[in-house]
């Protein structure tokens, strides 16, 4: 056995939750009961109070000792959506890691595990820099989550296939009363940079598009990606040449689309300009950019001296992400990406970000496993749709219906007459 450091272990949650945040935490967890708990190498298990935020508060006021749980309240929490800890969206610059590194000595931890994105990666990567800088011993271990399925390094990540899941089901649903009333109905689906979670909508076509045109298309008749630049003429295009042919469209819409200059679409057509914490236009929680594109649409095809078309805007926004029946395969992963950190940490690994790694594909049989990368690799680094997935301007491939899909589970079978 290597020789490890005697001490605690800290575990936080950070960023959006999610419908299986609370797995990996349990994974962590008996990971830890497990390996380094059971050898003496971990005293405590302690839960960091909405993150980082906890560690720095003076005392114990922003810890929850774990090191007592028992199975059965693991399994609850681990069936439980949202972040049992409570999150934050923190985003710890140099001073702000000296007090976490602070907080560690204070409380004798020696083992650091942070259950979040990419920037919950770049956290753990300046502590566990900073603490070698000072000589204290301390292993500082990312694991992931995102619904946006943003991390480099991850064929996906704990979080998305469930919030994947929700989408298709909802955009099923939703298809099936489009096409009851008729009407233009749009979609705007989380992912500011990413736009693997719109991408998701395309699922409930139950089979791929294989390049049809869009009114040939099973309802998702449009997807518009981050990735690719979005003309709001070409959209109207898009949409006009729809519904012309099936009185109605349904349309699947990122929050982050963007023009050809890179700017973001929805801060043009919204009518209040509020900001979130970090400064960026607030999408997730506002309608705006959906009321936008059906002002837009119910001015741009309205005949002249004619009737306006039927035009009907949502927003997903939060509910995407907590929905408390998650993809089974989504639970299983998240669970392992916890257990693995632990694992990691016993072995002597002094820090890491835990990657899942798809290993087969083959209808039936999708199998992964968990991996290591280094913390530089995934740390403040966004990965977006790869050229492969994407079909033209409005659409996803076959490519993508391949990867996806295994991941949701089992959607149901829809029939129309």
């Amino acid at each position: 056995m290597p020789d490890l450091p005697t001490g605690n272990a800290a575990i936080g949650q950070s960023g959006g939750p999610t419908a299986v945040i609370n797995q990996s935490l349990a994974g962590v967890i008996e990971g830890l009961k497990a390996g380094l708990a059971a050898t003496g190498k971990v005293k405590r298990i302690l839960g960091m109070r909405h993150g980082v935020r906890g560690l720095i508060k003076p005392g114990s006021e922003g810890l929850a000792d774990l090191t007592a749980i028992d199975t059965a309240k693991i399994e609850a929490l681990a069936r439980t959506p949202s972040a049992a800890l409570g999150s934050t969206r923190d985003k710890p610059d140099e001073a702000y890691c000296d007090k976490i590194l602070a907080g560690c000595r204070a409380n004798d931890i020696r083992y650091f595990f942070y259950i979040g994105g990419n920037d919950s990666a770049d956290t753990c990567r300046i502590v566990s820099e900073k603490a070698e800088a000072a000589g204290y011993e301390l292993n500082c271990f990312h694991v992931p989550k995102t619904i946006d399925n943003d991390l480099r390094e991850n064929d996906h990540t704990p979080g998305f296939p469930s919030a994947a899941r929700y989408v298709a089901l909802a955009i099923a649903g939703d298809g099936l009363d489009n096409a009851s009333l008729g009407g233009i109905k749009i979609n705007v689906i989380m992912g500011r940079h990413a736009g693997f979670l719109t991408a998701a909508a395309a699922l409930a076509r139950q089979t791929p598009a294989d390049g049809a045109a869009p009114a040939e298309r099973p309802a998702p008749h449009l997807i518009y990606l981050p990735e690719v630049p979005f003309s709001t003429d070409a959209f109207l295009a898009d949409v006009e040449g729809v519904y012309a042919k099936l009185g109605r469209c349904q349309i699947a819409v990122s929050e982050g689309i963007r023009d050809e200059s890179g700017a973001e679409i929805g801060p043009k057509l919204m009518r209040s300009g509020e900001v979130d914490a970090h400064g960026n236009i607030q999408l997730s929680g506002s309608g705006a950019l959906g009321d936008g594109l059906a002002d837009l649409v119910k001015t741009g095809l309205t005949p002249k001296g004619g009737k306006a078309p039927r035009v009907r805007a949502d927003t997903f926004g939060y509910i995407q992400r907590c929905w408390p029946e998650p993809s089974p395969i989504d639970a299983i992963e998240a669970r392992s990406v916890g257990r693995y950190a632990a694992e990691l940490a016993a072995k002597g690994d002094r820090s890491a970000s835990v990657i899942i790694v798809r290993t087969g594909n083959a209808p039936g049989a999708y199998r992964s496993e968990c991996a290591r990368a280094d913390l530089k690799a995934v740390a403040r680094r966004t990965r977006h749709m790869p050229a492969e997935f994407i079909a033209g301007s409005n659409d996803i491939t076959g490519a993508f219906d391949a990867y996806c899909r295994p991941l949701v589970g089992d959607l149901p079978k829809l029939a129309w007459l």
